[in-house]
């Protein structure tokens, strides 16, 4: 079932820009297109390039902008299976920072963060494909503004293609 595209409202006005990057009104087409877009983007990062990489002295690196992407899309995908499940719970902001901290993204190899991100899209791509038009329109409470499953989903993409924007200006990452 194709999700169509989200409006205004089903969604953080936070997110209106990076949803805004997204082509067209199924997302599971997006997503798939996505992953291998992303996938050739890291498959050409060297190591040793990047090792340590930030384009500025505060910000993150090459690896944690990876990590970060990842730990991202598993938690809006959890939202949208709360909330496409039909679970009314209000669910919780994080705290990317605290997260970052946590992982120790830049220490560990390219290649293990290479490998978990087509395995976390895959199942993003499992979650979605089967939803029902109802399940898709589905809302819920996240982090203090109202989102249907379909603009968590959107979320997901968007929220990719920011840091992938942000990858190739500022870090000078090229696919």
């Amino acid at each position: 079932m194709k999700s169509g595209r989200p409006e205004p409202g089903e969604y953080g006005a936070h997110a209106a820009a990076d949803i805004a990057r997204v082509a067209g009104d199924d997302i599971v087409v997006a997503l798939t297109r996505q992953q291998a877009a992303f996938l050739t983007l890291l498959d050409r990062l060297d190591e040793s390039r990047i090792r340590g990489l930030r384009y500025e002295a505060d910000k993150w690196t090459v690896k944690e902008v990876i990590g970060h992407m990842i730990d991202d899309e598993r938690i809006f995908a959890y939202r949208a299976l709360c909330i496409a499940r039909g679970d009314a719970r209000p669910l919780e902001s994080f705290d990317e920072n605290l997260y970052q901290r946590g992982a120790d993204f830049e220490n560990r190899d390219l290649a293990t963060l290479a490998g978990e991100y087509p395995l976390v899209r895959g199942a993003t791509i499992a979650l979605f494909k089967p939803l029902t038009a109802e399940a898709w329109m589905r809302r819920g409470h996240v982090a203090g503004y109202e989102a249907s499953v379909r603009g968590l989903a959107f979320h997901i993409a968007g929220h990719e293609l920011h840091h992938m924007a942000i990858l190739k200006d500022r870090y000078k990452v090229r696919d």
